[in-house]
């Protein structure tokens, strides 16, 4: 016999979104208060959905148990393949040596620190966002900073305020893929318009940082710089998230920033050099890196980038999806017309293992590719570190899986949809939340992914009974997150971690929590803006 599910089991609305909310007061608790690892806050945050679901939505416990591992699955494949295997790509660069003249190439193009920062903090970061995610951008442009004389503090506030644009797109558009398959919508429309609205964004950040960094007149001084910084990796995200897809934004924005960075200073530079006050400029070893050597040390990522860009074509996918083998799609045991909606409705609880087209195996080949470009390196030494970077990212992959088998479970329940109802309150004002929902995600679990796991659901529910356009909701949910990475209790350690400051994360929290509202607060009223009178610049 199916299991119906029903919206409001605790008799009222406002008392089942209350129990709905359970789960995930939990992680807020474990996490912004107890201060747990983020696979410790995950399970018992799973633990309460699972309670609640037994107890007050009274959900069969074999439909419960059987939705977690749906959304365990789904976690691990293809959202952690991708995962495991863009760090890999990032970890046999650093191996071999060939990540040190990528950094070196970087650092010797300009003493100033607000060009530095726009180098590595903003187009460095928004690649390593693209191509590795998770923590990687900050650790290393914190670390960069830092060893080219910025203070700690201001190396790892400038690392974590700059990290924000790229983040829906990051790890070859995970969040935006995860989003737009929690929520059931097209995932090129979602996309199109988180790269519509992270692309506004984009030409603010270059100039609040500098800003930050040394106060409105002296940034000024590199505006030209700012403006090309800005306009370039919005361009390019723009066009490339609406004419491609997730995959590939910030790779193509952050590569063609640094491209036209050094192409302006070849033709101008600042009047004067900025540098804080009692820091110094690094010395330099003599240059032994040639233009072969460094453009063989990029080698591994340009390689990646036309991987991704040929598996992201819909033309190529459908070529290696009609190969046999290729694709399994099946209804998940156990679940496959066991649970039914409030109007009579089957729950879809598919699953699809398409291991050839899928982003993560284009990231393997194309690592495999890159092997004869990196010097000294070989195909044992890149299997061997692909098994440790399994182990590296073991506890990453376990919270994954758990808070996709939470949202999976909130969904199949119907929790996210009780949740849901309860936001219809707001009425048309929804779409000004929709950004601050995202941003409450990523603040609890560190991931503009597990956000989009979390509340994508939630949010196109809510949009629909609105009036609102759902892919605009969802959209507004990654992008909104973006502006919580700097400020989520797992980007603070990470970036503490990477300039020898641990404990100062109560500091460093203070240094950008200010930032964080401000550009949240922009993207809502533009979210807001985007149902009414700017509703053009969403695409048809």
């Amino acid at each position: 016999m199916p299991w119906a599910q029903q919206y409001t089991p605790a008799g009222s609305l406002w008392l089942s979104a209350l129990a709905a909310a359970v789960p995930l007061i939990i992680l807020f608790y474990m996490l912004a208060v107890r201060q747990a690892k983020g696979h410790i806050a995950a399970a018992c945050g799973l633990v309460g959905a699972l309670l609640v679901a037994f107890f007050v939505w009274g959900m069969p416990a074999p439909l419960a148990v059987n939705s977690v591992l749906n959304g365990a699955a789904f976690g691990l494949f293809p959202i952690v393949w991708i995962v495991i295997t863009a760090v890999w790509v990032y970890n046999m660069t650093v191996e071999s040596g060939e990540f040190e003249i990528i950094k070196d190439s970087l650092a010797r193009i300009t003493d100033d620190r607000r060009l530095q920062a726009l180098f590595i903090a903003f187009a460095f970061s928004g690649f390593l966002e693209g191509t590795a995610g998770f923590g990687t951008p900050v650790a290393i442009a914190a670390a960069m900073l830092v060893g080219l004389g910025f203070s700690p503090r201001w190396g790892a506030g400038i690392a974590l305020l700059s990290n924000t644009a790229p983040v829906a797109f990051g790890a070859i558009g995970v969040p935006l893929i995860t989003a737009a398959s929690m929520s059931g919508l097209d995932q090129m429309t979602v996309t199109a318009i988180a790269g519509r609205q992270l692309s506004i964004l984009a030409i603010i950040v270059p100039l609040w940082v500098c800003t930050v960094m040394c106060g409105f007149k002296r940034m000024l001084e590199v505006l030209p710089a700012i403006l090309v910084s800005g306009v370039v990796f919005a361009g390019v995200q723009f066009a490339v998230s609406n004419l491609h897809g997730p995959t590939l934004p910030d790779i193509f924005s952050a590569f063609a920033t640094i491209v036209a960075l050094i192409a302006l200073l070849k033709v101008w530079k600042p009047a004067s050099i900025f540098r804080f006050e009692g820091d110094e400029p690094v010395q330099h070893s003599a240059n032994t890196n040639t233009m072969l050597s460094v453009l063989r040390a990029w080698a591994p990522y340009l390689i990646l980038a036309v991987f991704v860009f040929f598996w992201g074509l819909g033309e190529f996918k459908k070529i290696l999806n009609a190969i046999p083998g290729a694709v399994f799609t099946f209804g998940w045991p156990g679940l496959a017309g066991n649970i039914l909606k409030p109007d009579g409705s089957p729950y879809a609880v598919n699953y699809t293992f398409n291991w050839l087209s899928a982003g993560g195996t284009a990231i393997l080949l194309s690592g495999f590719v890159s092997v004869p470009f990196m010097r000294g390196y070989s195909f044992g030494r890149a299997v061997t570190c692909l098994f440790r970077t399994l182990v590296q990212l073991r506890f990453p992959i376990l919270t994954i899986a758990m808070i996709l088998g939470l949202a999976y479970l909130m969904n199949s329940s119907g929790m996210s949809s009780t949740l849901g109802l309860a936001f219809t309150g707001t009425g048309a004002f929804f779409a000004f939340f929709s950004p601050i929902i995202g941003w409450l995600g990523v603040f609890l679990t560190g991931s503009d992914t597990s956000a989009c796991a979390l509340f994508s659901g939630m949010q196109k529910d809510t949009a629909v009974a609105v009036g609102m356009r759902p892919e605009l909701a969802v959209a507004a949910n990654a992008a909104g997150g973006c502006f919580a990475k700097m400020v989520s209790p797992q980007s603070l350690s990470v970036a503490t971690a990477a300039t020898n400051t641990v404990g100062q994360e109560g500091s460093l929290f203070r240094f950008t929590i200010g930032h964080s509202i401000a550009l949240t607060l922009i993207l809502s009223v533009l979210t807001y803006l985007m149902v009414g009178p700017l509703s053009w610049l969403l695409p048809a």
